[in-house]
């Protein structure tokens, strides 16, 4: 029987045109993000099922791809529950191996964390435009910052990173998961059901107001409930400004500081942003993750049609691990939509000039020194980078060096010229 040559359902072979473009884009987001403070980490793509399982993530912890036990600790005869033959699976997302990641070593790291993760994740879920089982996925992350200085570095690295890619005219569409349940309590839905009301709501784009007011009332809320609901969105929808409406409105059912911080937010990203973007105000914006404890955010691009990327803050999901919550919030590039999109549009890796390196022999000095320069001068018009710089007694070890740094030809100019 022949060997199947055709990669396993949701997964995809890389051509060298699309890995060029992959590996082009990863080295403006590592270059973006470092010069944000952001530090490269990895933690392993394997994490306990446990930590996996905690019902914190949403739709995603039914798409686990999940390890059998090994050697003679599987008894698949002797199994009763899925938990004596599993004990391990692949990384749905990278915020879980993150806080596990960052609780087991944050004796060693500095405070606020600034982390960039870039890494593969695994979701067995039906592949379609855009969306694989196994894809790229692109966090940075902030950890021990409980203010909102953490959300604005946040928006603003991401956006800088997009601006550098050549995406413009996008959204950054930005809620808080405290006036989401602010307005379910205003309303009168009992607390429990909250979480059932917002996955109602999160279907606004598709169905929109009258459809998500069908589905509340198929889902048995009392119509008193459900019509003072979606009053606030119809008041939004004529609001000039949403948060203060909301907050006016809202009164006692919403913290003040919620309001000062959002609006904080929203100024600041706005008053320093270096790319061309909107940041809006969205109350219908909810994110499936549970884990998310204040600010949400979603990267919205018209040529998508959907979103390319999102995050938000999860204050209390370190101390699931330790015992003692430690402010945190990320932000996710929808890496594989990105590439897509760019893919889609015809883009071309720009063409990194080529590097040369003049060295220069200890004594050439005067018209010869000149003559060098000179030379090196017309190359840099041309488009050229050329480093002029003088010969080390070990030549051999000093190309080396400079061959990691990405020259690739050399042009040696000694005293003697018949040394040349």
């Amino acid at each position: 029987m022949a060997l199947s040559k055709k990669p396993v359902t949701g997964m995809k072979d890389i051509l060298p045109e699309e890995m060029q473009i992959r590996d082009y884009v990863i080295s403006v987001i590592k270059e973006t993000y470092g010069r944000f403070g952001f530090t490269s980490i990895e933690a392993p793509c394997v994490e306990n099922i446990a930590n996996l399982s905690n019902r914190q993530g949403g739709e995603n912890e039914k798409l686990i791809f999940k390890i059998l036990k090994r050697g003679e600790k599987l008894n698949v005869e002797a199994a009763e529950t899925e938990e004596d033959v599993v004990d391990s699976g692949l990384r749905y997302d990278l915020t879980v191996p993150l806080v596990r990641f960052y609780s087991n070593n944050a004796a060693q790291l500095p405070t606020p964390f600034k982390a960039l993760q870039m890494g593969n994740v695994w979701r067995a879920e039906r592949p379609q435009r855009g969306r694989y089982r196994q894809f790229m996925q692109c966090d940075i992350d902030i950890l021990g910052e409980a203010s909102n200085l953490a959300e604005i570095e946040l928006i603003l690295a991401t956006t800088t990173t997009l601006g550098k890619l050549g995406f413009k005219n996008f959204q950054i569409r930005i809620n808080e998961r405290r006036i989401l349940k602010a307005m379910a309590a205003y309303s009168g839905f009992p607390e429990e059901s909250y979480d059932g009301v917002f996955i109602t709501l999160d279907k606004m784009d598709k169905i929109g107001l009258e459809g998500v007011e069908k589905e509340l009332l198929e889902d048995g809320f009392e119509k008193g409930c459900v019509d003072k609901y979606l009053s606030l969105f119809k008041g939004l929808s004529e609001a000039k400004d949403g948060v203060r409406y909301l907050a006016e409105t809202l009164g006692e059912f919403l913290e003040p500081e919620v309001e000062q911080s959002l609006q904080e937010i929203i100024a600041s990203v706005r008053a320093t942003k270096s790319s061309d973007f909107e940041i809006v105000f969205d109350a219908t914006l909810v994110r499936g993750m549970s884990y998310y404890t204040g600010t949400i955010f979603e990267i919205a691009m018209p040529e998508f049609g959907g979103s390319c990327g999102g995050g938000g803050r999860y204050d209390k999901m370190v101390g699931k691990f330790t015992g003692s919550d430690v402010p945190a919030c990320g932000f996710s590039i929808g890496f594989e939509r990105i590439i897509l999109l760019l893919m889609e549009s015809g883009f071309k890796v720009p063409v990194r000039p080529k590097q040369v390196a003049y060295l220069i022999e200890k004594g050439v000095g005067g018209d010869e020194l000149c003559g060098v320069i000179a030379k090196a001068q017309k190359a840099r018009q041309d488009g050229t980078k050329v480093l002029v710089a003088r010969m080390n007694k070990n030549k051999k070890f000093q190309k080396e060096q400079l061959i990691k740094e990405g020259y690739e030809e050399f042009e040696e100019f000694y005293k003697n010229p018949l040394k040349q």
